[in-house]
């Protein structure tokens, strides 16, 4: 019997041959994550087990983007009490003020994560990197204090679903459409501690960018992990950035699945999900005049520079944004800012009435820049659209693509790109 991505990759971290599905494994890391959530509690597990020195100063990665810019007395507490330790470790990679970027967006982008690679986070969407043919994913503080201490993770080697795309894709539908599709299909606890493989011919097709938003909502279905098989795309982007060796590994044509599902992608239109769960998910055809408050384009998932261009791109068709509706425009990096900046991007924004925001993870997770009152709405190109998500239990979170999002910001209501002539 053959073996899946995922399993190689796990196997090669072992130094074995093989691993099967089900084992107890403790692989090495490549690079062991946490923010400024999470990091604080990771460092006092981390010193009160007594350990005086990280296992590898240029292994972990700690990047101050959740509430920053310290947006109160506590949040610059706890980057201090990080930057502190970052300093006495001499940690490499360490990310604040105006060198941070969403953590998921600034890792593959400066080449610290690469194909191959076995990466886990004190946060759950760090199953991002499987867009580059790696293995990642999210632990608790703890595992990454001993991380830190040892090099070493323990878990159980997932099963695989695989997910093979087909077909055509339709005007205006890309990555998360297709994601929020599939966790409308399959429920959010339907691959639950499973590796989601995805594989099949319009795989080949779907950008860098793409792959990072369908791998990073992963964990939304209760997936351990997304991976794709790396390609041409995959080389480009990770040959020009990548700091170390990679590593292009692919499943054996007889390896075992848990099960494997064919998705024709051509049948899916502009998806959204609906509060408040990411697998309430419908086509945007289908769901009656909403009306909105706000709009949120940015984070680990759709924060990119191609989504900000297909944001751009429907906003400029309207020139202003609704009146009853704030819009706020979150580059998720650096380098996507100053992209933004000089293809003229931010321009259209600001003309149109949008707010531009340094790069952070804001009002994803309810933290600042965007949060919401009782009763609100807003349509965000964020990960989780859960009760008090983004601020007031009783306010409302839809999900939906960069172009759902421009549309719905310049209607005031959830729109289809295509009512936007």
């Amino acid at each position: 019997m053959g073996s899946t991505i995922t399993e190689k990759i796990l196997a090669s971290h072992c130094g074995k041959k093989a691993v099967e599905a089900g084992e107890f494994i403790e692989p090495k890391i490549d690079i062991a994550l946490a923010n400024d959530v999470t990091a604080p509690l990771a460092i006092k597990e981390f010193k009160k087990a007594g350990v005086k020195k990280v296992f590898d100063k240029n292994k972990i990665a700690l990047v101050m983007d959740h509430f920053t810019p310290n947006k109160d007395i506590l949040s610059a507490e706890h980057v201090k009490f990080v930057r502190e330790f970052a300093k006495e470790q001499k940690i490499k990679h360490y990310y604040e003020g105006g060198n941070v970027g969403v953590e998921h967006a600034l890792l593959p982008e400066k080449g610290i994560v690469v194909s191959g690679d076995v990466v886990i986070g004190a946060d759950s969407h760090t199953c991002t990197y499987g867009a580059l043919g790696a293995f990642s994913t999210g632990v608790g503080s703890t595992d990454i204090a001993a991380a830190m201490a040892t090099g070493k993770v323990w878990f159980k080697v997932p099963e695989t679903i695989k997910f093979v795309l087909t077909g055509k894709l339709n005007k205006w539908v890309g990555g998360k459409d297709i994601i929020l599709y599939i966790i409308g299909l399959i429920g959010v606890d339907g691959a639950l501690y499973n590796a989601m493989e995805f594989d099949g011919p319009l795989c080949k097709k779907l950008a860098i960018s793409d792959r990072f938003t369908i791998a990073n909502m992963a964990i939304e279905a209760g997936g351990k992990s997304g991976i794709f098989t790396p390609d041409d795309n995959t080389l480009k982007y990770v040959s020009k950035r990548a700091l170390r060796k990679y590593k292009f590994y692919t499943s054996d044509k007889d390896a075992k699945y848990r099960k494997t599902l064919e998705i024709d992608c051509g049948k899916i239109y502009p998806q959204v999900s609906l509060p408040f769960l990411p697998s309430n998910a419908k086509a945007v055809k289908d769901v009656k005049k909403t009306y909105i408050d706000q709009v949120v384009i940015g984070s680990c998932t759709n924060g990119r520079i191609e989504d900000l261009r297909i944001a751009a791109g429907i906003i400029k068709k309207g020139k202003k944004v609704n009146s009853n509706v704030r819009v706020f425009i979150i580059p998720a990096t650096p380098e996507v800012y100053s992209m933004a900046l000089a293809e003229g991007l931010f321009k259209i924004f600001m003309e149109a009435g949008c707010v531009i925001s340094a790069p952070t993870c804001g009002p994803c997770l309810g933290g600042h820049m965007g949060i919401l009152a009782s009763g609100e709405r807003c349509v965000s190109t964020t990960n989780r659209n859960f009760v008090g998500r983004m601020g007031h239990v009783k306010s409302e979170v839809i999900l939906a693509s960069p172009a759902v999002a421009a549309a719905s910001a310049l209607k005031g209501y959830v729109a289809s790109p295509e009512e936007i002539k």
